[in-house]
């Protein structure tokens, strides 16, 4: 009889491993703002011209993404706002790519203002907008509040921070930062990209361009910059830039 209980609490103690290892992950939960679709209307051009089935469309991939990334204040109040524009700048460069995940994206932090490259928010040289984390910071994204804002309410330039930062994760998505977004642009296309781009950075050292300076850095600035100009001011970049507007149709227009 002993022998037999030895046997059950074993047996019990298997299936409590099991279960507790094996358990389904709880699903984030997410309190989105009851406006957050006026949010949206007022605050992010992008979302406001598409029809009602592409606002819907749009809500949806929104409401996921919010639910997947914590994002969190560093010595800044993280508003309904802010939430808003973060989940609206991380949908818009992928709204027309099907079932595309940031899945290397963990949590997202919200700085006051800028900071320095030691992530530092006080003192000289803080010159940093934005910034996709590596090393210990890999899977994180940092964002200054002020120029989040900024990228959504002054819609008279064509600079969107955010915006930015996320196309930093779709160029990253094939293992490198390049410039060159080889999981999504066709094979067959990447040297016309390459020279393209090359060709641009060279005109935007020589101060024959529009795009914004910053972008002569190198590919992966540009190619960066480039996306905050074509979804801030798409008709004015294609108007400027046919072959790159051309180029970034094929990234990112997939109707």
């Amino acid at each position: 009889m002993i022998a037999v209980l030895k046997i059950f609490v074993v047996l019990l103690l298997i299936i409590l491993l099991i279960l507790f290892v094996y358990r389904p992950k709880r699903k984030q939960l997410v309190m989105l703002p009851e406006n957050y679709k006026d949010l949206l209307q007022d605050y992010v051009r992008f979302y406001a011209q598409l029809d009602e089935e592409g606002k819907a469309r749009f809500e949806k991939r929104f409401e996921k993404f919010l639910g997947a990334v914590k994002i969190t204040g560093a010595n800044a109040d993280v508003e309904d706002l802010d939430r808003v524009l973060i989940g609206a700048a991380a949908i818009i460069p992928v709204f027309y790519i099907r079932d595309w995940e940031y899945v290397h994206l963990r949590e997202i932090l919200v700085y006051p203002g800028n900071f320095n490259q030691d992530f530092e928010q006080h003192g000289r040289d803080r010159l940093v907008t934005g910034m996709v984390g590596t090393g210990a910071m890999q899977n994180v994204m940092i964002l200054s509040k002020w120029e989040l804002r900024q990228g959504f309410i002054n819609s008279q330039n064509n600079h969107n921070t955010a915006v930015h930062e996320f196309v930093h994760l779709i160029d990253k998505m094939d293992g490198v930062f390049d410039g060159v977004p080889e999981i999504l642009l066709e094979r067959k296309l990447v040297p016309e990209w390459k020279r393209l781009l090359e060709l641009e950075i060279d005109r935007i050292r020589r101060g024959e361009s529009d795009i914004d300076p910053y972008g002569a850095t190198n590919a992966v600035e540009c190619f960066a910059v480039m996306a905050e100009y074509f979804f801030e001011q798409r008709e004015n970049f294609s108007q400027h830039h046919p072959e790159l507007a051309g180029m970034m149709e094929q990234v990112f227009i997939r109707k």
